[in-house]
């Protein structure tokens, strides 16, 4: 029998079920994704040891001087970054297949990230002179089209099809990925430079400006993620069954589809295209804590952290001093796991 935990934030008329193993699960993330980030902030031409870098983000004087420039300027918020990027793509890709009851549905399958690639792939070559404050809100828009359309298609019979979804999914997101490429051939070479390093799908060079960009719609549509947990838990029951516990399904699912195309599409101008984390983190997290979505929402948020943070240091080391972008070392997984999950699924 599982066994639960009920929360019941103070001052708040709600409360939250958690299944028992969910601190001990997050504990153990938390740990691993601080020692790698430890590890990542003291990798480098100029290594510095594990104690030290924690010496040096506490604010106590470590080593030589510029300790404090390498870990805080150069390679921290780097790290950060890269973690708050997961966390987005994690969260995002569990919301999009609590929404449609598909283990295969991630944003990244089903053309959102392609969408979101689009508008700011234009916005950088097309548009040079906006400035790039307005690159999470072009990625955004071109996300919520994309999404929207791939929904819309999909719908047949009151649902939309798992497999007829994935579909509809794959050929938006050839369709937004061909018209980067024509973006991109027809653009002029500095903005083209610019926008290549972007679809990689890397952290590099990212500081403290990116990471206070992206901040404020993880500090809006997180909560807002976890706030509709039950609504996910109905959802995943059915719409009859949603409908007969009193929930207005067709608002539910638009606003949670709202919720994941933001988180995705600032994530993706943040980083660019790193892929299947939004598909990989939700199916660890379920693995580990089960389908509830009260704690399967923070696991997976802490997984696609954790898998970004490692792929940025594996990336960084594996091929030293050849630097492979994160978003290739997480495609590389994600790939695999995906056909294995298509596979299993293959008589849906």
């Amino acid at each position: 029998m599982r066994r639960w935990i009920v929360v019941r934030p103070p001052g708040l008329p709600v409360s939250f079920r958690l299944g028992a193993r969910v601190p001990a699960v997050l504990l153990a993330l938390t740990l691993v994704t601080l020692a790698g980030m430890v590890l990542n902030v003291g990798y480098g031409e100029y290594p510095i040891s594990p104690p030290d870098v924690v010496r040096t983000v506490l604010g106590i004087e470590a080593g030589d001087g510029n300790y404090g420039f390498i870990v805080n300027t150069l390679r921290l918020p780097r790290v950060l970054v890269a973690f708050a990027v997961g966390v987005a793509l994690a969260v995002a890709g569990a919301i999009l297949q609590g929404i449609t009851r598909n283990p295969l549905a991630a944003p990244e399958i089903v053309g959102v990230n392609a969408g979101a690639g689009l508008a700011a792939v234009t916005l950088i070559v097309a548009l040079p002179a906006v400035s790039v404050a307005y690159l999470p809100f072009a990625a955004f828009g071109g996300a919520l089209v994309v999404a929207t359309l791939v929904y819309l298609i999909s719908w047949k019979g009151g649902g939309a099809s798992p497999i007829r979804l994935i579909l509809v999914g794959i050929g938006f997101a050839a369709m937004a990925t061909a018209l980067t490429t024509i973006m991109i051939t027809f653009g002029e070479i500095y903005a083209v430079q610019q926008a290549l390093v972007w679809l990689s799908g890397s952290v590099y060079a990212r500081g403290w400006a990116e990471l206070f960009a992206l901040l404020p719609w993880l500090a809006l549509f997180l909560p807002l993620a976890f706030a509709g947990a039950r609504q996910l838990n109905a959802l995943n029951l059915g719409d009859d069954v949603a409908r007969s516990l009193g929930g207005r399904v067709e608002l539910q699912r638009l606003s949670l589809i709202v919720v994941c195309v933001a988180l995705a599409g600032a994530a993706v101008a943040t980083a660019g295209a790193i892929g299947f984390v939004g598909l990989m983190a939700p199916h660890i997290a379920r693995r580990l804590v089960g389908p509830s979505h009260e704690g399967l929402i923070p696991v997976a948020a802490m997984t696609g952290g954790m898998l970004v943070v490692l792929a940025d240091l594996v990336g960084r080391a594996a091929f030293s001093p050849i630097e492979i972008p994160c978003g290739l070392i997480t495609s590389a997984i994600g790939a695999p796991y995906f056909l294995y999950l298509l596979y299993r699924s293959r008589n849906l």
